[in-house]
């Protein structure tokens, strides 16, 4: 150990700082981004579908249009969040998003639908990957996983509260005039503006500058990310000086990104499609649900796959990330799926789709401490830029294919199986990576002071 290494109680109270004080933060500007992107699914089932007439078809291709929005600015934005900082960035965001998140209050046709929809993604471009940037910037690599964990839990816990919320909003039919879905939207939106000033003047872009850090927290926190990128920046397998070329033409990067194409291929056919499946079980079953009953229905999976996420993390983080993190969750995700399909009864098919939500939310926020074992400074900004974007073509995919599929057939089996297909070979893809790259796995010692760091 060096003289300048620092006690394990200096690096537990910095760690435990940072997540009380960036990291609920950052998670709520997650938790509103992810209402305000999948709030359009709970419309649909409960008015917006009829009112502007929409297919199945139709409805996939609005949900699925925002990832193409989001697609054109993605890596731009997160080089800008890499040259500005993220706390200009990513007030700038949510401001922007919020205020076409609110327009979609008085839409009226779906050419409205389909262009705010893009909008949208354009005005989020970035959000998530620079949020996992900014992240990535404030611990080393052995904390990551729990850090990106906290994070990642706003996820699942968007449903869990969102659709309850968003179910309460929609029963306000009427208000200012107004029909419920866009009561809803209106609500759902201000949140995002209001955020985006507060993040301003709360989010600090570096430890150096962090006031609320003792000063040998700060000289630990910035001593050691130093090292870590210094000896990333010197490994034969990584993107030497920031080299965008090499991130965009690394192989690992690229199986990253199929890797994660899989699983948001997943996340957003059950994010979009899951209230319309629910609201089906009414015809399918011989039963009814009021808008409420459908909300907590749909908030059912997330809970579980919420305490999943906590707990998966937090033993990736004791035990080292080992790729049956990833690749496990994956293959029982890619099994469970199409096994949903053949349930009789609407328990029984929430019960099993509740075991593919967890097996999706353990992964991602393991998956996401890996391009940050090898990727620094403007190639990480480019790369985990990259990765994401392809997640954003399979949200587009999978919204669009799902409901094509069912126009098609009139079911979702094909639709479901073809989920499952995409998960089991992202199962494949990160086997493949950790047998070309057996080197990246964390050594014993790094291990060992994430243990003792965590308690």
């Amino acid at each position: 150990m060096s003289a300048q290494a620092p006690s394990a109680a200096v690096e537990r109270t910095a760690i435990k700082k940072v997540s009380v004080r960036l990291v609920p933060f950052v998670a709520l500007m997650f938790f509103v981004n992810y209402l305000d992107r999948t709030a359009v699914s709970f419309a649909e089932p409960n008015g917006m579908g009829q009112d502007l007439a929409l297919t199945a078809a139709q409805f996939g291709f609005a949900s699925g249009i925002f990832f193409l929005g989001y697609i054109v600015l993605e890596v731009p934005s997160n080089m800008a969040l890499h040259r500005f900082g993220a706390r200009r960035w990513l007030a700038r965001i949510m401001v922007t998003w919020g205020i076409v998140s609110l327009l979609f209050t008085w839409v009226s046709s779906s050419e409205q639908l389909y262009t705010l929809r893009f909008l949208l993604g354009v005005a989020e471009a970035g959000f998530f990957p620079g949020a996992i940037l900014f992240l990535s910037q404030w611990v080393p690599s052995r904390h990551r996983t729990k850090i990106l964990g906290l994070f990642y839990l706003a996820q699942p816990l968007t449903t869990v509260f969102g659709a309850p919320l968003a179910g309460w909003l929609i029963g306000r039919h009427g208000l200012f005039g107004l029909e419920g879905w866009r009561v809803m939207f209106l609500f759902v939106s201000l949140p995002a503006i209001i955020l985006g000033v507060v993040a301003w003047f709360y989010l600090i872009d570096k430890p150096a500058d962090a006031k609320w850090l003792t000063p040998a927290e700060r000289d630990w926190l910035t001593a050691e990310l130093a090292a870590e990128n210094a000896q990333k920046t010197g490994h034969e397998s990584t993107h030497a000086k920031g080299d965008l070329k090499k991130a965009f033409t690394s192989a690992r990067v690229w199986i990253l990104a199929a890797v994660y194409f899989g699983f948001v291929y997943g996340l957003y056919a059950l994010a979009f499609f899951l209230p319309t499946i629910i609201n089906g079980f009414q015809d399918q079953y011989d039963t009814t649900f009021s808008v409420m009953d459908k909300a907590w229905i749909t908030a059912i999976p997330y809970l579980p796959a919420a305490i999943v996420l906590f707990f998966w993390t937090r033993h990736a983080t004791r035990h080292g990330t080992r790729t049956w993190h990833v690749a496990g969750p994956a293959v029982v995700g890619g099994v469970s799926i199409p096994l949903a399909l053949y349930m009789g009864s609407p328990t029984a098919t929430v019960a099993v789709i509740t075991v593919t939500a967890c097996a999706i939310f353990a992964a991602l926020p393991v998956f996401w401490s890996v391009p940050s074992r090898f990727l620094t400074g403007a190639a990480a900004a480019a790369g985990i830029a990259l990765i994401n974007t392809a997640g954003n073509v399979a949200g587009f995919a999978s919204s669009y294919i799902t409901g094509w599929l069912k126009d098609w057939t009139g079911a979702y089996y094909v639709p479901l199986y073809l989920v499952g297909f995409f998960m089991l070979l992202s199962a494949a893809l990160m086997i493949l990576l950790a047998v070309r790259h057996r080197t990246d796995e964390p050594a014993p010692a790094a291990e060992h002071q994430a243990k003792e760091a965590i308690g």
